[in-house]
């Protein structure tokens, strides 16, 4: 019986990292037609978050499956219900890298984009995303709490891209609409690297029964 347990938690541990790394490629497609003005990627964008949404009620229902027929121990608990918490934040990060998608095509027009912060906003919420799953695979409490340390550069970075729009529009400088899009797509990125700083602190509590917030 435990053994039958112990593969369905290898499953749900590669069902999590796949999650992830779809969630990575949904970003990384979002920033190459941000930046790159890539129109294509627009489709890759939009296809994994299909994928993503899949993968939440996949893992869902194993949970649900290893929780009603099984009888988990403290730690597989732990496991099982940050596991739920982990794909509930990653299917954000899908919805947002959609939402960026979505605006990023009428944004690039006002070539605005290069001139203020938000490619190194969206290098910056990559790495925490991919760092954050990394966390996951290796067992890593010491990379989890780099990340969470990183949502304050995120954080900045945010802070800096609405100052330089704000100065664009007082200046009249581009087109108003497109400075409102260029925002709303930093504060996707932004709400990103909170999603990925919660998946980094369920990988520390699966790990050690404690939330990070309480180590404050």
């Amino acid at each position: 019986m435990r053994n039958r347990f112990d593969e369905q938690l290898r499953i749900l541990n590669n069902e999590l990292i796949t999650m992830g790394a779809l969630c990575e490629e949904a970003i990384s497609s979002a920033v190459k037609l941000l930046v790159d003005n890539d129109i294509k990627m627009k489709e890759n964008v939009l296809e994994s978050d299909k994928q993503i949404d899949q993968k939440e009620r996949d893992i869902e229902t194993l949970c649900m499956k290893l929780l009603i027929q099984q009888q988990p121990v403290a730690s597989d608990l732990r496991m099982i219900s940050s596991a739920l918490k982990m794909i509930s934040d990653m299917e954000r990060i899908g919805d947002q890298a959609s939402d960026i998608a979505e605006i990023a095509e009428y944004a690039t027009g006002c070539g605005m984009q290069s001139e203020t912060h938000i490619a190194d906003m969206a290098r910056a919420t990559i790495k925490m995303v991919t760092d954050s799953i990394e966390s996951f695979v290796k067992k890593d409490t010491s990379l989890a709490r780099t990340v969470i340390e990183h949502d304050d550069i995120v954080d900045n970075l945010f802070n800096k891209v609405k100052g330089e729009l704000i100065n664009s529009v007082q200046k009249k400088a581009v087109n108003a609409e497109a400075l409102i899009d260029l925002l709303m797509i930093a504060k996707y990125f932004e709400r990103i690297g909170d999603h990925a700083e919660n998946v980094a602190e369920w990988v520390i509590y699966s790990i050690t029964g404690k939330h990070a917030k309480d180590e404050i």
